[in-house]
């Protein structure tokens, strides 16, 4: 072309959790059944929606009125129904207008990182959710700036490592939180949040919380939104319908904005994303009408509670298979549709390999692995793709400097769940020798 189409950026946006399924692909062509832990779609795995819900959807979808434009921002009876909600937590209060919808959460993040200066930068979690850390990262023409998880300590934040980083880099304006966490199904005590809202007080940031699994928690253990720690910190708490309900395919979500009147530059960030999503003339209009119906029908709690104990005990028969894995750090869940292996240091080394009886897909699997320089987690990726026919999403995508691999919490047929973690384990016992 005549000039550079693209910045340096765009080298930055890269999602291995569908990028995996291409070779996934390959291998099912060659005649390998494929079991799906790539990805936390619940509809997937054999999660069924309940028929109340449906017909909640079905007679929205008969009315005329379904089909029209709606307000840019969201329909306002139900940024009145969320609005109140977010005030029946205490804490921080907001109006409808402090609510914008997005098609999706993958929206509002794109849009968020859009808008800011590339110089102003936010930190986020490590290892980092795909999204967030690629949109970021490209917003700024550079690589993502991160704060450590520590898998060895049940997989809190080091706040030492944030701390130094945002005093030491001028340019960090804003501090992710992803809570509970992907990929590590982390759910964080409330004196840890305090923690993270002490130190965007000290240094002026504002702070963002991705808060898509807030009601998915299990085990025993309570998720806070924002409003509940925050003070008087600006904020913006992300929402959506597409894990609790679960309607991924609603591609609808939207953000809170807290303590919009505490300062000048985050009310401007705020009114611009508004501005964006009204030259789109419309948000999406059905799932919108359908929140106020779902979430305020009595049946909704229980059938929260009901999904939320079933991914509690898949945490649990999965911690009775891996658990006891002594060449890994394996930390129960607690929240969200996942959990985050991590390989002890010095156990993954190049020349391993898993015995495949396939010979293509031997030949396939040794020439993605042939380069010396790939990753050593996401080497044992494909081998135990094609070896077993599990797919999986090496941590050292999810912009990490571990090595490990991230499976889903969400398979509802119990012998599936179980052959897969056997064979994930029978994997990790024959890799590492």
């Amino acid at each position: 072309m005549r000039r550079r189409l693209l910045g340096a950026g765009a080298d930055e946006l890269s999602y291995e959790i569908r990028a995996i399924v291409k070779k996934a692909e390959q291998i099912k062509a060659l005649g390998q059944d494929i079991v799906w832990e790539n990805i936390g779609d619940p509809v997937q795995k054999h999660a069924q929606v309940p028929d109340w819900i449906k017909e909640i959807i079905s007679d929205l979808a008969k009315q005329n009125e379904t089909y029209s434009y709606c307000h840019s921002k969201g329909v306002l009876a139900t940024r009145q129904f969320l609005a109140n909600k977010s005030n029946s937590l205490g804490g921080v209060q907001i109006s409808p207008e402090d609510i914008l919808f997005f098609n999706g959460l993958g929206d509002a993040i794109g849009k968020i990182y859009q808008f800011l200066l590339p110089t102003a930068r936010v930190i986020g979690p490590s290892p980092a959710y795909s999204t967030h850390s690629s949109g970021e990262a490209a917003h700024a023409n550079d690589h993502p700036i991160t704060y450590k998880l520590d898998p060895a300590n049940n997989w809190y934040p080091d706040m030492e490592d944030l701390y130094n980083k945002i005093k030491y880099n001028p340019n960090i304006v804003g501090i992710l939180i992803i809570n509970p966490d992907n990929p590590t199904g982390r759910v964080y005590p409330l004196d840890i949040l305090k923690q993270f809202v002490e130190i965007a007080k000290e240094f002026n940031l504002f702070i963002i919380t991705d808060e898509i699994y807030v009601n998915v928690v299990y085990n025993g253990v309570k998720a806070y939104s924002l409003p509940e720690y925050i003070g008087d910190i600006p904020g913006i708490a992300l929402k959506g319908l597409s894990k609790e309900v679960p309607w991924p395919g609603s591609r609808c979500g939207w953000a809170k904005f807290y303590n919009r009147d505490k300062d000048k530059d985050f009310d401007k960030l705020c009114t611009t994303l508004e501005n964006a999503k009204m030259l789109e003339v419309s948000s999406t209009k059905l799932p919108q009408l359908a929140i106020p119906k779902i979430f305020g029908d009595p049946r909704y709690p229980d059938h929260l509670k009901c999904n939320n104990q079933k991914i509690g005990q898949r945490s649990k028969k999965i911690s009775e298979i891996l658990g006891e894995v002594k060449s890994i750090y394996f930390n129960e869940t607690q929240g969200a549709f996942y959990n985050t292996i991590v390989f002890k240091e010095g156990m993954l080394k190049q020349g391993q390999k898993l015995q495949i009886e396939n010979p293509e897909i031997r030949k396939l699997v040794e020439g993605w692995t042939a380069d010396p320089e790939m990753p050593l987690d996401r080497r044992f990726v494909y081998y135990l793709l094609g070896a077993k026919g599990i797919c999986v999403v090496p941590i050292s995508s999810f912009c990490s400097d571990l090595m490990g691999f991230r499976v889903t919490l969400l398979e509802e047929d119990e012998g599936i769940l179980e052959s897969t973690f056997r064979g994930i384990k029978d994997a990790l016992e024959e890799y590492l020798g």
